[in-house]
């Protein structure tokens, strides 16, 4: 059996850049999705942020077979459920608890949990979690707290997420402890209401190029 890390790695399989999206209207989540995965970015990050987010999860599961859709701002064990019964194949939380761990160990649906201190990381890892999400990273300490994080706590890889940009993004993924990033500006509120989706299309195949120089 492949660990979650192992899981959660395959899933997002050399994926650069993972969108984060707060649907505010569940008709946008299949063409938003869609578009995302035309461009190069299929594992997208669903947040748990509106009304309409289990909803966007499930229609995406459902109806967008080339995505491969996660849950993200889960908070406890109710959410976590919801998310994995919506059809997530992923689960994101914004930090880490004893619950959502218990719940997570007992899922097939990996969790990337969030982490910024050396004791979040550790506990996380005693758990058997070596693939974290950094957040809020850029109000964290960013890139040099990750450096600072990479020889004592060397098999520990990252997700940053927060504050990361087109700008920034290309730095983050150049540290050896950085798998990916996660960000929104691929898929910008306004692109999202006026349905432009080439252009969504054409921002995530450039944030997919990122970090292959």
């Amino acid at each position: 059996m492949p660990s979650k890390t192992e899981k959660l790695l395959s899933l997002l399989n050399g994926q650069p850049v993972i969108p984060v999206l707060r649907i505010a209207d569940v008709a946008d989540a299949v063409p938003l999705a869609r578009a995302l995965a035309r461009g190069g970015l299929p594992a997208i990050e669903i947040t748990l942020r509106t009304a309409d987010a289990l909803e966007a999860i499930r229609k995406v599961a459902a109806e967008v077979e080339e995505a491969i859709v996660g849950a993200g701002t889960i908070l406890d064990a109710r959410q976590f459920n919801e998310a994995a019964s919506a059809g997530s194949r992923f689960i994101v939380s914004p930090g880490i608890t004893r619950e959502l761990l218990a719940e997570a160990a007992d899922s097939e649906v990996p969790l990337l949990p969030g982490a910024v201190t050396p004791g979040e990381i550790m506990a996380a890892r005693e758990a058997g979690l070596r693939f974290l999400k950094f957040f809020p990273a850029e109000q964290s300490g960013g890139i040099a707290s990750l450096k600072a994080f990479a020889s004592p706590l060397a098999d520990v890889k990252f997700c940053p997420t927060g504050g990361i940009t087109g700008k920034n993004a290309a730095d983050y993924l150049s540290l050896p402890n950085v798998i990916c990033v996660g960000g929104s500006w691929v898929a910008p509120d306004d692109m999202v209401k006026a349905g432009k989706w080439d252009e969504i299309e054409a921002l995530a195949r450039a944030a997919s190029k990122l970090g292959n120089s």
